[in-house]
């Protein structure tokens, strides 16, 4: 049976309540269901940035961007991974969090990373976890065999727990899931996408706006510090309260980042005037406008027309295509 030690410090409960709050604020806050996309769309491009480069990853951010909108095909392995992680992102943001869909997620992962025998299933050997740039071993993880009876205490716990803090909750799940370490590869990967899960499953709604990876990107030394421990799994009595201020902490900064995003974006559409609306409600529901069309809307200048497809271009809510005549504009996809 998992009985995980932990306590509720000041510090903890105070980022709990503050998390609260906010949450309570933004699910009121983010109502608009094109806006909810727009954000949606780039934190999991972000959380896929983020992940991947955590675990050695060299691709820079706006690399990743481009892979994933232009779905390149005949790709490398680091390019496998970004894309694996963003298709699992699409694939299982809104399924229900059980022992199926995380070994499904592992799968997605891996997929063409790993022998079809070991995605999705548990590890048959032993592993060792290695100092960074060292061969060091600093963690021994449970032996293959207790992995089945281990995972079925964890899902347990959580499956009867439910009355706990989400916060809690998932926090207890992330450090687990890798101290034990499941599965012979991607096992970061698969618990930080399976952690936002727990708290969908748990009522925090804005998981697919938030980049949890993000957090721990910024500092993966304290990240590795935190989620992992030193020696034997079986000699191990962690308490997990140091690790869980860690967790809810970086949920907060996540909560705050997405504040900070809303007000730019509530600024930004308070100086759009009421011609550049019409552009942009025409093309929520076209593919794509030129200077042709938007003068059967509207009763403007040519002059003044380019001036406002010129302001939309700059403030990055529309891209401009081709040149001369043929000049056309559509939504930015980030």
């Amino acid at each position: 049976m998992f009985e995980p030690k932990y306590g509720i410090s000041p510090e903890l409960l105070n980022t709990l309540k503050n998390i609260a709050v906010l949450v309570n604020d933004l699910n009121k806050r983010v109502t608009d269901e094109q806006l909810f996309y727009k954000l949606a769309k780039e934190a999991s491009i972000q959380s896929s940035y983020a992940s991947t480069t955590i675990e050695g990853n060299p691709l820079g951010l706006t690399a990743v961007k481009d892979l994933i909108k232009n779905s390149a095909k005949n790709i490398d392995k680091t390019q496998q991974e970004v894309v694996n992680y963003n298709k699992a992102i699409q694939e299982y943001a809104d399924s229900k969090f059980n022992e199926t869909t995380v070994q499904n997620i592992h799968k997605a992962i891996t997929n063409k990373l790993l022998l079809k025998e070991k995605s999705g299933k548990y590890r048959k050997e032993p592993v060792f976890i290695y100092k960074p740039l060292s061969a060091e071993i600093v963690f021994l993880p449970p032996d293959h065999k207790d992995l089945s009876r281990l995972m079925k205490d964890l899902y347990s716990f959580i499956e009867s727990n439910k009355n706990l803090d989400a916060v809690i909750l998932a926090g207890i799940f992330h450090k687990q899931f890798v101290l034990i370490h499941p599965f012979i590869d991607g096992n970061g990967r698969t618990a930080r996408l399976a952690t936002t899960l727990v708290l969908k499953n748990l009522g925090i709604n804005l998981f697919k706006l938030l980049s949890f990876e993000n957090y721990y990107n910024a500092n993966i030394s304290k990240y590795f510090e935190m989620v992992g421990e030193r020696g034997n799994y079986y000699e191990l009595e962690p308490d997990f309260t140091a690790w869980l201020e860690y967790f809810a902490l970086g949920i907060e900064t996540e909560l705050l980042r997405l504040v900070d995003t809303l007000n730019v974006n509530q600024k930004q559409t308070l100086r759009l005037q009421k011609h550049h609306k019409i552009i942009l409600d025409y093309l929520k529901e076209h593919a794509a406008i030129n200077d042709r069309d938007y003068s059967k809307l509207v009763e403007r200048a040519k002059s003044t027309r380019a001036l406002d497809f010129a302001f939309l271009t700059k403030a990055k809510l529309i891209e401009r295509k081709a040149r001369g005549p043929a000049t056309y504009y559509i939504l930015v996809d980030e």
